[in-house]
């Protein structure tokens, strides 16, 4: 394996004055007290030089030991390891890494933490693609890893979508976190993944260290939560959904836990929202601006329901709430940053004024938050029927 560099990458914090604008908000957001400690930032710097370990581990003994089968890790995490089997070590010291869960893991909360996702309907399929994905390619931070697959353009932004969509709806399923359940068997899937893309990436020559550290660090991974967490809550307040303080407190519960078992670092889990605005603003305010990478992505997500047989007035219909949808979410800068024409705010306009019923009304009734749930679970279904994206091979898009 190749060491990473002892000197901080230079993609840290290498336009202070775009960094300081895009995170502004989230700045103002996070409270008094929200810039980061110089040892904060120290932290943040070294973690573009750390990995996973533990799947790091497994990946050199897929790939260069040769004593763990590709078999061998498809079966633990389909099946799990019964006790007293004779398995690999380094297969072994994996699974062991994963199965004891943190002692402030809350059943109760991972449970109100799944049915509040699940609620949110088709809003959170719109946050997930248009505030999450594309607010977060407007950062090159970490996507020099998914531009060297070559899946940018085309088909493969709906693919990305697809494999969001199948991960997403696991994890935030009845009991998708327990042990053996799906959602629990992807997100170790996801995390096993990065540690053999790690691993393939760290032995390419080309790979510019010095610029970009170890290829998927632990600062990205941590950033990425954020924004499945806190991002995701705020871009659904501001589609007019009622998120309450104690389902607010149960979401960043789910996704500590599901950053947990994908390898993020214990300290940069954000575990409260206001903890996670804070975090997620630290990366951002030292993360580089966007590159061409971002603006093709961004382009491919605003299209990608292009070409899969929708009518002409549907698939424009797609394209243009995608680009209302990014005006209302990330704002005017955002867009421009991404190389995107803005769009009149109509459909945020319309979420909001629809949610006032759904979200605020019906939400409160006796009963109501069932129905809301039973409503969105509809909603979602009907809109990943119309992306096509159901089925698809899981795991979060860069």
């Amino acid at each position: 394996m190749t060491p990473a560099p002892a000197r901080t990458p230079t993609r840290f914090a290498p336009d202070r004055q775009w960094a300081e604008r895009a995170s502004a908000p989230l700045r103002l957001l996070s409270g008094p007290g929200a810039r980061p400690t110089p040892a904060e930032v120290a932290a943040l710097a070294a973690g573009l030089l750390r990995r996973d370990e533990p799947a790091a581990a497994l990946a050199r003994a897929v790939r260069e030991d040769r004593t763990v089968s590709m078999r061998q890790v498809h079966d633990a995490l389909a099946h799990g390891v019964p006790d007293g089997a004779d398995v690999p070590a380094p297969l072994r010291a994996f699974l062991d890494a994963v199965r004891v869960r943190p002692v402030w893991v809350d059943d109760a909360l991972l449970a109100r933490g799944a049915r509040a996702c699940r609620a949110f309907g088709a809003d959170a399929g719109v946050v997930l693609a248009y505030g999450s994905l594309l607010g977060g390619y407007r950062t090159a931070a970490a996507l020099e890893p998914l531009a060297r697959t070559g899946r940018l353009t085309g088909a493969e932004a709906l693919r990305r979508i697809a494999e969001t969509t199948t991960w997403w709806r696991a994890v935030t399923a009845p009991g998708g976190l327990a042990e053996g359940a799906e959602g629990h068997r992807l997100a170790l899937h996801v995390r096993v993944m990065h540690g053999f893309v790690n691993h393939q990436l760290e032995q390419d020559p080309t790979w510019d260290w010095a610029e970009r550290g170890v290829p998927i660090n632990q600062y990205d991974q941590a950033s990425t939560l954020g924004v499945f967490s806190t991002s995701f809550l705020l871009h659904l307040r501001l589609l007019g959904v009622r998120v309450s303080r104690a389902d607010a407190r149960a979401v960043m519960h789910l996704w500590s836990y599901v950053g947990w078992l994908m390898g993020v670092d214990e300290d940069w889990l954000p575990h409260t929202e206001r903890r996670g605005r804070r975090l997620l603003y630290h990366f951002l305010s030292h993360d580089p601006p966007p590159d061409q990478n971002s603006r093709t992505l961004a382009r491919a997500l605003v299209h990608m329901t292009d070409g899969i047989g929708l009518p002409a007035w549907r698939a424009r219909y797609e394209r243009e709430r995608a680009l209302s949808a990014g005006t209302w979410l990330l704002g005017p800068a955002a867009m421009r940053d991404l190389g995107l024409p803005l769009r009149v705010p109509w459909y945020g306009v319309a979420r909001v004024a629809s949610n006032l019923w759904w979200s605020h009304l019906v939400g409160r009734l006796p009963g109501g938050r069932e129905r809301l749930a039973a409503h969105g679970e509809r909603v979602f279904e009907r809109q990943v029927a119309r992306w096509g994206t159901d089925g698809a091979v899981p795991g979060p898009a860069a």
